[in-house]
C-alpha cells in the first residue's frame, strides 16, 4: 500500500482481491482494506470516499466507519460501487476525512491508482 501525504495524515489501500469489472456497471462490492497514518488527535471517525477521476460526476459512494485509534481499516467494513472502466482505464482517488465528534473534518488524505 502506497500512502498519500495530506497535512501528516495519510491512507493506502489495497484491491489485491477486487474482482475484476470493466462493463461499465460497478458491481457493489465490499470496501477494501485502508492504512491509516498521521491519524489527528480528536478523531472519532473516518469518512471514506472513491471518485474516477475520469469521470468525476459519477458517485462510486463510500462509507463512515468509528475511529478508536487503530491503524486501519479492515475490508468490507463498509459497501460502494467498485471501479468500472468501459473504455480503458481511469484513475481511481480514495479520500479520507478525519472527523470529530461534531463532524468537523480535522483532516483529509488521499491516495489514487489506475484501475484496471
Amino acid at each position: 500500500m502506497q500512502p498519500a501525504q495530506a497535512d501528516g495524515f495519510s491512507i493506502g489501500f489495497d484491491w489485491s482481491d477486487l474482482e475484476r469489472c470493466t462493463s461499465g456497471h460497478p458491481n457493489v462490492v465490499g470496501s477494501p482494506a485502508f492504512d491509516l497514518r498521521g491519524t489527528p488527535a480528536g478523531t472519532v471517525s473516518i469518512r471514506l470516499t472513491l471518485k474516477d477521476l475520469d469521470v468525476p460526476a459519477y458517485d462510486h459512494g463510500g462509507g463512515t466507519v468509528r475511529y478508536g485509534g487503530e491503524g486501519s481499516v479492515p475490508a468490507g467494513a463498509f459497501r460502494y460501487r467498485s471501479p468500472c472502466p468501459p473504455d480503458g482505464r481511469h484513475t481511481y482517488e480514495w479520500r479520507a476525512d478525519a472527523l470529530d465528534a461534531s463532524g468537523r473534518v480535522l483532516a483529509t488524505a488521499t491516495a489514487s491508482r489506475q484501475y484496471p
